[in-house]
């Protein structure tokens, strides 16, 4: 429960600023987030799903079945091939040679991380890389990010809305867009892309 007057509302990271982080965690030796925010923005997979993939999922597959623990429905999830490559060199500077390992393991090497830990490494890390967002941070954020870029590259098109709300399971476009943060000043901006 939140207190009176606390930001609860999760928002989005710039693109730009994503890649930067990316970049920062890598040359920073923070792979296992560096891992979890790049998955997390390119699948957008919840955080519980998230938590249970191994890296053969990425490495192996360039499509794999997720059941997803919250909504209990298959979903398919096509692996960019960016998203591979970042995979593919953090698995390589780990000397992990078990690619049907998790992922995002526990420092024991016994179950993988706490959603907890995650949101409270998530603050500490966007502060220390001055990562600034409108609302507040959470793993959601990855999610957001994804949408958010999706809507941005296609103009706000109607087809990239539909596509989104059938990728987070929402039962409108309005739904989609009170998600995305989409403002009406957002959408009145499109009409400007239109000149001679």
């Amino acid at each position: 429960m939140s207190r009176l007057g606390q930001n609860t509302t999760t928002s989005f990271i710039e693109w730009n600023d994503f890649i930067s982080l990316i970049t920062r965690l890598e040359n920073d030796k923070e792979y296992k987030f560096c891992l979890l925010i790049s998955i997390g923005v390119f699948t957008g997979v919840r955080i519980s799903d998230l938590l249970t993939l191994k890296f053969s999922h990425i490495l192996n597959e360039d499509v794999f079945l997720l059941t997803e623990k919250k909504t209990k429905k298959d979903r398919s999830i096509k692996v960019n091939s960016t998203l591979k490559e970042i995979v593919q060199r953090i698995y390589n500077k780990s000397d992990i040679s078990n690619q049907d390992e998790l992922i995002f393991l526990n420092k024991y090497g016994t179950k993988s991380i706490d959603k907890s830990y995650v949101n409270v490494k998530l603050k500490e890390l966007f502060s220390k890389y001055r990562i600034r967002v409108k609302g507040n941070v959470s793993t959601h954020t990855f999610r957001k990010t994804l949408g958010r870029r999706v809507v941005e590259v296609s103009n706000y098109s109607n087809e990239s809305l539909v596509l989104l709300m059938e990728l987070f399971g929402h039962s409108n476009m309005g739904i989609t867009k009170r998600y995305l943060g989409i403002t009406k000043d957002e959408i009145h901006n499109v009409y400007d892309c239109l000149t001679f």
